[in-house]
């Protein structure tokens, strides 16, 4: 008998029907003998609604009373899926996240799981039940209720296999695994039956949208093995682990793209020691995640300093610095997005980086910045050609 986690997205239970057919998954898997925890999402765009709610009272609410309102999304689905359960013959049990032993820090809206106090779904796994549990949630040491993101579900699911120690993980998507670039726009992408938690972790992290990127970080740190398969249709996903098998002659294990991209420019910085510190200390305080950074050579005792960041991230970097009085010209635009490839096997051929920049170029697409690391290469482009452009990089790498 094994212990199996299991996470379904909001799609994956916006409806009645859909909500049966994820009883009937649970079911069938619980039915062969495994001891089952699931975690769900909000139904549909439950959470946008909510958002819009709160918008229609005010334009500038507490992040306390945000994820007060946003955690009710899930609390809908995980009693509504406990009831489809108990329908078909099933006992389950639902739990809130806090019910369910997530402790948090104080970091409202995007809080961090401190620990896990998992005594609870374990008693109700010992008398046989199926525990449904409220993803993306938490509570932290003053008792109140924090979000955990974007995506925070994923991250729920992996913490409570890692903290019991689960056989397996699966992430349950409206798409049949991880393929090499969205199949919903790019009409030749691939699915891939394998790839290594570094290669998802960086896909996850550049905008590809199967998998949160925190959740990917906290299975590669507790060898959590993951599997990305669809709620919709029975087949095999894609298994996420530390050591991958490699597909013959792949270099490239996918083409992302992320339009969440802010380009913020602080023009005329004095060329001094201790500049970029000043500026990049001063947007850590604030906790604003920079991701490219560009500086220019100095010239008449100036620079320039760009870089990117989301754009949630952008107004309060943009006020940090505005605020200081040694950055008087900062501008900010949100006309871009990145693309990226990522694949462990370009640490070992050369000419990657030409091709992905020889595509681009073949299709008239201008890159405004670029980063390199082991395994990714990540180009700023105007955000319009975004999807041009990852069509174009795939059609040449994996023709």
């Amino acid at each position: 008998m094994a212990l199996i986690v299991q996470k379904f997205g909001g799609s994956s239970v916006r409806d009645r029907e859909r909500i049966f057919n994820v009883a009937r998954i649970v079911a069938q898997t619980h039915n062969a003998g495994n001891d089952v925890v699931v975690v769900v999402s909000a139904q549909g765009d439950t959470t946008d609604d909510l958002i819009a709610k709160a918008a229609e009272i005010t334009h500038n609410p507490s992040a306390r009373e945000m994820d007060m309102l946003l955690a009710t999304g899930e609390q809908i689905s995980i009693a509504l899926l406990a009831m489809a359960l108990n329908e078909i013959g099933c006992h389950a049990t639902s739990l809130t996240g806090w019910q369910a032993g997530f402790h948090t820090d104080r970091a409202y809206t995007k809080a961090r799981i401190k620990r896990m106090d998992v005594e609870r779904i374990a008693s109700e796994l010992e008398r046989n039940r199926i525990v449904v549990v409220a993803g993306f949630q938490g509570i932290n040491k003053l008792d109140d209720i924090t979000t955990l993101g974007r995506g925070g579900s994923d991250t729920s699911a992996v913490a409570i296999a890692a903290a019991l120690h689960a056989d397996r993980c699966q992430i349950f998507t409206d798409v049949e695994g991880v393929y090499t670039a969205d199949p919903r726009k790019v009409r030749n992408a691939r699915k891939l039956p394998e790839i290594t938690f570094d290669e998802m972790l960086e896909l996850a992290s550049l905008g590809a949208q199967v998998l949160n990127n925190r959740s990917v970080e906290l299975a590669k740190k507790y060898n959590v093995e993951l599997e990305v398969l669809s709620s919709l249709n029975p087949v095999p996903g894609t298994v996420v682990k530390e050591v991958a098998k490699d597909m013959e002659g792949m270099l490239i294990k996918g083409v992302a793209k992320d339009t969440d991209v802010a380009v913020i420019s602080i023009l005329n910085v004095p060329d001094e020691p201790g500049m970029s510190f000043k500026i990049f200390g001063m947007l850590a305080q604030k906790k604003v995640n920079v991701d490219i950074i560009l500086q220019s050579t100095g010239r008449d005792g100036k620079k320039d300093v760009i870089f990117t960041c989301s754009q949630g991230d952008a107004p309060i970097a943009l006020r940090a610095l505005r605020e200081s009085e040694k950055f008087s010209q900062v501008t900010c635009s949100n006309d871009y997005a990145k693309v990226s490839i990522v694949g462990a096997g370009m640490q070992s051929h050369s000419g990657v980086a030409a091709s992905m920049f020889e595509a681009l170029a073949n299709s008239n697409i201008n890159i405004h910045m670029i980063s390199t690391s082991e395994i990714k290469i990540s180009c700023i482009i105007d955000r319009e050609e975004a999807d041009r452009a990852v069509s174009a990089i795939h059609d040449s790498l994996f023709h």
